[in-house]
């Protein structure tokens, strides 16, 4: 069959997508993948083939803010939040959409497939069904559904015995993100010919979708009802050797714990975030190995002075590394939080922005680790939670309960067998109808 993959251009996204296609390319599947220029090797290396999307929806993935510099001076909070989704997520849509549609054209796809935050997807999902084919999301950030309690997804909100707990913050976050992002998709959406939505543009995506791949396992989610369409399949293989292993490789000798440490791809802007302040917090620890990934900058990026202890790299092959990890340090990226999941990892989050205060307060509350629940921790904040977690038999048993749950489910199978019975499905799906606003 042909496939289409289209992943917004971060490497967050990308990299399940790389998963993804690895497996679907191994059943014979023609596999075209439709995202950012800088992916494009990796791609090819698979044995995909390759689309841009217009230069307007790429971006830098070494320094992802150059395009918004107000990312980097806006302070975590209902404003920046509101900034983000409008010009990472909704301004893209029409650009992302005619992209897409143009590379539709040129490849008459049996199933598409793209990640839950490439909202080019949108437009096609609320047309008639009869007119697309099947179409699966994957979802690289936390389930966007409604809560219970009524809290709004990227705020980190602990889950509460009633949305009264949580009105006043429900009341400023439909004030100041909610309305505004509704006005600006409205005249996006417009643009390509299409009227308001009844619902958030990412909860749209699990309503529409055929098929929703959540990328994680249900532990790490809060109970509720979901749409049939919605499954959890854990987490793709990461795909082997796309770095080298480093030079001090073998100072993983097993003779000292492990701390893994990583600000991701895209807040790591500011190494003295987290970065700096976990190799100021462990310099002292000889007992400890602290293992530092740049996300993609150079190490020289670093502000010194670097530690007898500690190891740098700009990327490292996390297929080789997470098993040596015996904490994961980290700003709460979901796909690193779930990989480090997998590999009974437990964890020490310090996050705010993007979905990160969502994904760090799960950590916290699925007891896999601790939530430092601020986007600027201290040196003694961060080493008092790595020697409670290394120390504490608590967080320990639970990483390996859930990297148990995750040993499960056979994500490659639960991939297949979706592909398999999506592309014979046909006819008109009625939930299509029931989203469009009135």
């Amino acid at each position: 069959m042909k496939i289409v993959i289209a992943a917004t251009p971060a490497p967050g996204h990308v990299n399940p997508m790389l998963g993804i296609a690895r497996i679907l390319l191994a059943e014979g599947h023609d596999v075209l993948a439709f995202t950012g220029r800088a992916f494009q090797q990796r791609i090819e290396a698979l044995g995909a083939t390759f689309r841009p999307i217009p230069a307007s929806a790429d971006q830098d993935v070494v320094d992802p803010f150059s395009k918004y510099p107000e990312f980097k001076t806006l302070p975590p909070g209902l404003e920046l939040l509101r900034v983000i989704l409008e010009r990472l997520f909704v301004d893209h849509i029409p650009a992302q959409h005619r992209g897409l549609e143009q590379v539709l054209r040129e490849v008459p796809a049996d199933i598409v497939i793209g990640d839950d935050c490439f909202l080019g997807l949108l437009p096609t999902l609320l047309g008639p069904r009869s007119g697309r084919p099947p179409v699966v999301c994957f979802g690289t950030s936390i389930l966007h559904w409604p809560r219970e309690d009524g809290a709004p997804d990227f705020l980190g909100l602990p889950p509460a015995a009633s949305p009264a707990e949580h009105a006043a913050t429900i009341r400023d976050h439909d004030r100041i993100v909610h309305q505004p992002l509704a006005q600006r998709l409205d005249q996006c959406l417009k643009e390509l010919g299409l009227g308001s939505l009844a619902s958030p543009p990412f909860e749209t995506m699990v309503r529409l979708a055929d098929t929703y791949w959540q990328l994680t396992v249900p532990s790490f989610e809060f109970a509720r009802p979901l749409p049939s369409s919605v499954k959890f399949i854990g987490t793709p293989p990461i795909v082997p050797n796309q770095v080298p292993i480093p030079p001090w490789a073998g100072d993983l000798d097993g003779k000292r714990k492990v701390v893994l440490v990583t600000q991701g791809t895209v807040a790591n802007h500011d190494f003295n975030l987290l970065i700096t302040p976990t190799l100021a917090a462990l310099a002292e620890q000889p007992d400890l190995l602290v293992v530092v990934t740049a996300g993609g900058r150079p190490v020289e990026d670093i502000p010194g002075p670097i530690p007898a202890n500690a190891r740098l790299a700009s990327y490292l092959p996390f297929e080789w590394i997470l098993p040596r990890a015996d904490v994961f340090v980290t700003n709460g990226g979901y796909g690193s939080v779930n990989q480090a999941m997998r590999f009974g990892i437990p964890l020490v989050c310090a996050g705010l922005t993007e979905d990160k205060a969502d994904v760090n307060m799960r950590v916290g509350w699925s007891e896999v680790g601790i939530n430092l629940k601020t986007n600027a921790p201290t040196p003694k904040a961060l080493r008092d939670a790595v020697r409670t977690v290394l120390a504490s038999e608590k967080f320990r048993r639970r990483a390996l309960l859930m990297s148990e749950e995750f040993r499960m489910i056979d994500t490659r199978g639960e991939i297949i067998r979706d592909i398999g019975r999506l592309s014979q499905n046909a006819g008109v799906d009625p939930r299509a109808a029931s989203i469009r606003a009135k």
